[in-house]
């Protein structure tokens, strides 16, 4: 048995926005599809160093269009703006759901300072 937090249910609300998921730790987040996009975990977003991570910006209204399993430990996202290169592991996602407002808010923090738009 693992102790990695496994996901039990994966449910995309497009009329929120969010990724409503549930863990078989008892965790449950519901991850706006915004994080989803900004912090993708492909190298177009995140680059091949720290140095090197994008700052993406004006996705406030993106929706995912598609989610295609990859393996048994991660799901791909499509998103409609034509991003489709981020592979999502179980990991990964339930860490963006535990740190999601902290994430949100620091993303936006540095959109202002850019002058750029969410």
């Amino acid at each position: 048995m693992s102790d990695r937090p496994w996901p039990t249910r994966l449910s995309f609300k497009g009329s929120d926005r969010v990724l409503d998921i549930a863990f078989d730790d008892g965790a449950r987040f519901a991850i706006p599809f915004e994080l989803l996009r900004v912090e993708s975990p492909s190298a177009e977003v995140q680059g091949h160093a720290p140095d090197q991570k994008k700052l993406v910006s004006g996705k406030s209204a993106v929706r995912v269009t598609a989610a295609d399993r990859v393996g048994r430990y991660a799901v791909r996202l499509s998103f409609d703006d034509g991003h489709d290169s981020g592979i999502y592991s179980w990991d990964y996602l339930h860490e963006l759901g535990e740190n999601a407002d902290a994430m949100l808010s620091a993303y936006r923090a540095r959109l202002k300072a850019a002058g750029l738009p969410h």
